[in-house]
């Protein structure tokens, strides 16, 4: 027998990434459409918790989707792990009523579903994170708005570092994931690009690069550097200093890379997510994991999501060797 749904609590966890505001606006008006009420709950796991929640209509989402950040706030939380949190979650969604949960994040916004789903209540996750790192998804929500404020950013740094003929080392976010780094690498035109999903051999990655680059006439060098990567920017900006005496400048973007509009593909593929994760629950399905595959929205079961594992689109790597001249 399928359950029905009457009301549907929404929330977003770790990271903030832009267009999760979009997959809340569509989870609520989805749900609103198919005569479901919905709830948000505020910062996470952690408003879960404490019972922290606003009810969301069709005016309170109204304008969301140009919206960067998310409405609901975001939080971490270790309490939520402990026998005492999560029975104080599972007494929230009783006292509100709920009969599922949207949760819109990664892969440790997945797992708390999977402990939740493993109580007897309805879940659905949504990939929302800039590290395009959750590897049951092509794509991730937020990814492109990241890229592009990262690649706004280097095209302006460029523009001093030819000033002054300057190596400039950029490091991006993305954890422990190359995809931010490779994707803005080959659009920004980088000398070199290193990604922790990669050995670095800094003779013939980093310095054989710099070098042919100078030879062809080139008095300025972009490197891009993905946080993961063993020693960050700065250690890569030293080797490099120390084997080429080059000026060396360092520039960590950081958060600035969180925030701001989400794009036209941001907005469109949180909309999508989040109509697919209402539906999902309406037809009695849950315990799933709304992604993308190629162009298509498709679903997985949490626990087969959580067990896949993502490298980098090797066809963009083997793009970047080529045109950097590795």
């Amino acid at each position: 027998m399928e359950k029905v749904v009457h009301r549907i609590g929404v929330f977003t966890s770790g990271g903030d990434a832009p267009g999760m505001n979009a997959a809340i606006r569509s989870v609520v008006r989805t749900s609103l459409h198919m005569g479901i009420e919905c709830v948000g709950i505020r910062r996470g796991y952690h408003g879960l918790i404490n019972g922290d929640f606003v009810p969301l209509d069709f005016d309170s989402v109204s304008g969301l989707s140009r919206r960067g950040g998310t409405m609901l706030y975001s939080a971490r939380s270790e309490d939520f792990k402990s026998k005492q949190g999560l029975e104080r979650a599972e007494a929230t969604c009783k006292l509100l009523g709920l009969d599922a949960l949207v949760g819109i994040g990664g892969d440790g916004t997945f797992r708390g579903l999977l402990t939740l789903a493993q109580k007897g209540l309805s879940v659905i996750g949504i990939p929302g994170t800039i590290d395009n790192d959750i590897a049951c998804s092509t794509y991730t929500i937020g990814f492109d708005t990241a890229c592009n404020t990262a690649l706004e950013s280097i095209d302006k740094l460029r523009d001093t570092m030819l000033s002054h003929e300057r190596c400039s080392v950029v490091e991006v976010m993305g954890r422990h994931a190359g995809h931010v780094a490779l994707n803005v690498g080959v659009a920004c035109g980088a000398t070199v690009v290193l990604v922790p999903e990669k050995e670095v051999d800094y003779e013939e990655d980093v310095m054989e690069p710099i070098r042919r680059a100078r030879l062809a006439g080139r008095t300025h060098f972009m490197i891009i550097v993905a946080e993961g990567v063993e020693g960050g920017a700065y250690g890569v900006a030293q080797k490099i200093h120390e084997a080429t005496a080059l000026d060396t400048r360092v520039t960590v973007l950081g958060h600035v890379q969180r925030g701001g509009a989400p794009t036209v593909r941001d907005r469109i593929a949180a909309t999508y997510m989040g109509y697919e994760a209402v539906r999902l629950l309406a037809e009695g399905k849950d315990c799933r994991v709304v992604a993308m595959q190629g162009e298509s929205y498709v679903d997985y079961d949490i626990t087969e999501a959580l067990a896949m594992q993502k490298g980098l689109d090797q066809q963009t790597y083997t793009v970047m060797r080529v045109l950097t001249g590795v």
